[in-house]
């Protein structure tokens, strides 16, 4: 499931980038004002956020060796949020230790990340770019994709980038949704028709990426997969967990090669 001023503000990044879509930035910058508020527009995401945060961390932890249960666990690592929108994931992991850089291409979630952080006592380096447009000697050892290859024209070259920019030894982790007849059910015709979670047009589902595409798009990049994991929902508690079912929404952890 992924979420992201009236004024839909296409021009903040350059709407030229490789992989953007100009559509996209403007359907997810309406959004911008409602990022941070969970009973609205963005509860869902909410609700998962716990849930990505700690898969995420977790995964962190084993790779580098850390204690998970440390209050600065990611203290030292440099991690890029891509497509960060108003820094739901970038606040809590700079509370970890870790130096932060969110990225997006709308400039009022930009706007809406820099106040909010301003807000929390946070510094976190937002940038109003795209992956593409970053200065290619920049390096991170995690990367995050989170909820993003959905939306963009072309899922192979925007991954590429992102791995172009992971440190030899990093991580990348990537969240988005499976192709198949359950995920148009569930968060097409659920998520935006029954349930109105998101606007109608939210997603286009002929976008979503199989797990076996995904793979192989990484591969291509020169990155393993080491862990996956679905999230699944139960209506009747109203709940988000973990599970092994990656029928809808999944998530997938890749590693780059050391260098020799």
């Amino acid at each position: 499931m992924s979420m992201q001023s009236d004024s839909p503000n296409v021009s903040s990044a350059n709407a030229s980038s490789a992989t953007v879509d100009p559509a996209e930035i403007a359907k997810f910058s309406k959004l911008s004002a409602q990022w941070w508020d969970p009973t609205g527009k963005m509860a869902p995401l909410h609700k998962i956020n716990p849930l990505r945060l700690s898969f995420i961390r977790d995964a962190a932890c084993r790779k580098f060796e850390r204690n998970a249960k440390s209050l600065n666990c990611l203290s030292g690592l440099r991690m890029i949020d891509i497509g960060c929108g108003a820094g739901l994931l970038c606040e809590p992991f700079t509370r970890l230790g870790a130096q932060v850089i969110g990225v997006d291409p709308s400039a009022t979630n930009i706007a809406a990340a820099k106040l909010h952080a301003e807000k929390s006592q946070l510094l976190i380096d937002y940038r109003c770019t795209t992956v593409e447009q970053m200065d290619p000697r920049e390096r991170f050892d995690i990367v995050l994709a989170m909820e993003v290859i959905e939306h963009v024209t072309d899922v192979g070259a925007f991954l590429a980038r992102c791995a172009a920019i992971t440190k030899p030894g990093g991580l990348m982790v990537v969240a988005t949704l499976n192709r198949n007849w359950k995920s148009f059910a569930l968060a097409i015709v659920g998520a935006e028709y029954v349930m109105r979670w998101l606007p109608r047009g939210t997603h286009q589902w002929d976008k979503f990426v199989t797990p076996d595409e995904l793979t192989k798009h990484l591969h291509n990049s020169k990155l393993a997969v080491t862990e996956q994991a679905g999230l699944v929902y139960n209506p009747l508690a109203d709940k988000w967990s973990l599970s092994a079912d990656m029928d809808v929404n999944y998530m997938v952890v890749a590693e780059t090669a050391v260098a020799s």
